[in-house]
């Protein structure tokens, strides 16, 4: 099985090759050939394009791998590693030109994230982290905010909680990608990660490892570590921070949840 420098290197090529790949679509508007696979839930030919690539590299290169993927069929592997692809989180984004989206891809080895890589072409960011190794951007080295106060922290996340976070101080701010949530939070440009909605292994795999390996901390509202292994392939609305805000943030939507009738 190959190890963790030569799967990084394989995820970051890839990614930034994908990345390369959904550039020639964007900014294509109304040209841009795109349906809804579901209500609210849009894919455009970029996205389709970017994920044929991506399995045929990635498998390819390890055909003992399994594969998860938003846009395609999974597939078992022999091996214990899961490729965990989303070729563009944040569609509703790039269809309409703005830059908020990514590419990210991970290895997910018994449950948890031990690769990862994170291509916002549209923003000029790259991100790549080995479990253990720490977690990069654009090569620099990254560490989540040491924000320690629930009032005056820049908050990412889903509309329907950051309405009450928004009453006791906090800046909230929405992004559509959930995977860039993730890599914004770990680099200290927010300070944390707030859903309100269940998200797909897709969104988060990527983004997780890279936070923890920042210094954060990722878990459900309960404070559950997420786990990549249930056959739903769905994890409960996460929380991601540094440790004080992210302690702090679980605390404050407990109470709420308490006062809910």
């Amino acid at each position: 099985m190959a190890g963790a420098s030569a799967d990084i290197d394989l995820l970051a090529g890839a990614a930034r090759d994908a990345g390369h790949l959904v550039m020639d679509y964007f900014g294509e508007g109304s040209r841009l050939k795109h349906w809804e696979k579901r209500p609210g839930d849009p894919v455009s030919a970029a996205d389709m394009a970017a994920d044929a690539f991506l399995k045929d590299t990635l498998l390819n290169a390890r055909p003992d791998y399994g594969w998860l993927s938003e846009e395609s069929r999974a597939e078992p592997g022999s091996s214990g590693r899961i490729f965990v692809v989303d070729p563009i989180d944040g569609t509703r984004a790039f269809i309409k030109g703005r830059t908020d989206f990514c590419v990210s891809l991970a290895i997910v080895e018994n449950g948890q994230p031990i690769a990862a890589a994170i291509c916002a072409p549209a923003r000029g960011e790259f991100y790549t982290s080995v479990r253990g190794e720490g977690a990069l951007c654009n090569g620099e080295r990254l560490q989540v905010s040491r924000q320690s106060a629930i009032a005056g922290a820049k908050l990412l996340g889903d509309a329907g909680r950051l309405g009450d976070l928004r009453s006791i101080g906090a800046q909230t701010i929405h992004i559509n990608s959930v995977a860039l949530r993730l890599a914004l939070t770990a680099s200290g440009q927010a300070d944390g990660l707030v859903a309100v909605r269940p998200k797909n292994d897709w969104d988060l795999a990527a983004g997780h490892l890279i936070v923890t390996e920042a210094g954060g901390r990722l878990s459900s509202p309960d404070g559950v570590k997420l786990s990549y292994d249930d056959e739903s392939h769905r994890q409960p609305a996460p929380i991601a921070a540094g440790p004080a805000l992210h302690a702090l943030l679980l605390e404050r939507l407990a109470l709420r949840s308490k006062e809910s009738p």
